[in-house]
């Protein structure tokens, strides 16, 4: 399940709004938050004097959603390894066959559990594909951490000031009531729609992005671009 699906490539980012050259506490502060996302976020590309404000995890519902599955099947393979044990006689009765030409209930269970194992495997590294797609609002830009397997991963960036219109939407009862829906953003011109699935506390997160890139243009606006 890809959390964001672009409709068209993101647009060129166009160059960030320079800190106001008046305000040398302003630039320390900038280059601190800088320094400091550095460190906590080594693994994006920030450019000078940029900085995180929040990274966005998704909800832990997507992760009942995989265990319950691996779950479901796990007690679907021990139901059968014992479903096996118990009527191991009217099996062989019925295939007219003597018990002891069946194989024994311990020797089916393996190729069983085989699979129980497999299952569990899958459903950690769904776990990590899940976790690993993050969604990051810094003073210039929205990065999104897009990965569908172990070995597909990118980032897409987009300049605060190409985006449009940034919403939220939650559908159903069970996301009001756990509080989790869908990042919206739409950029100028191409008409780009780019959406981050099971994200926590939508609204609250929708509101800074806004007024993140309010705050942008305005800086853009003051320095004369």
């Amino acid at each position: 399940m890809p959390p964001i699906t672009p409709n068209q490539a993101p647009p060129q980012p166009q160059p960030s709004a320079p800190v106001a050259q008046g305000d040398p506490a302003r630039q320390l502060e900038i280059q601190r938050l800088h320094e400091e996302s550095l460190r906590r976020y080594p693994q994006l590309h920030l450019s000078p004097g940029e900085y995180v404000i929040f990274a966005v995890k998704r909800h832990p519902i997507g992760l009942l959603q995989i265990w319950g599955f691996v779950g479901l099947s796990i007690l679907l393979i021990m139901a059968l390894v014992v479903l096996y044990a118990v009527s191991r006689a009217q099996l062989a009765q019925l295939m007219m066959l003597f018990v002891e030409q069946l194989p024994s209930p311990g020797l089916v269970s393996v190729p069983l559990l085989f699979v129980l194992v497999l299952f569990i495997i899958g459903g950690a590294i769904s776990t990590f594909v899940y976790l690993d797609n993050r969604f990051y609002l810094t003073n210039e830009s929205v990065i999104q951490v897009i990965r569908t397997n172990l070995l597909a991963r990118r980032e897409q960036t987009i300049n605060l000031d190409n985006i449009e219109d940034a919403s939220f939407r939650q559908r159903g009862l069970l996301q009001m009531l756990l509080n989790y829906g869908s990042l919206r953003l739409s950029t100028e011109g191409e008409e780009t729609t780019y959406i981050f699935n099971f994200a926590a506390n939508p609204r609250l997160y929708i509101g800074k992005i806004n007024d993140a890139a309010e705050a942008f243009k305005r800086r853009r606006q003051a320095a004369g671009y």
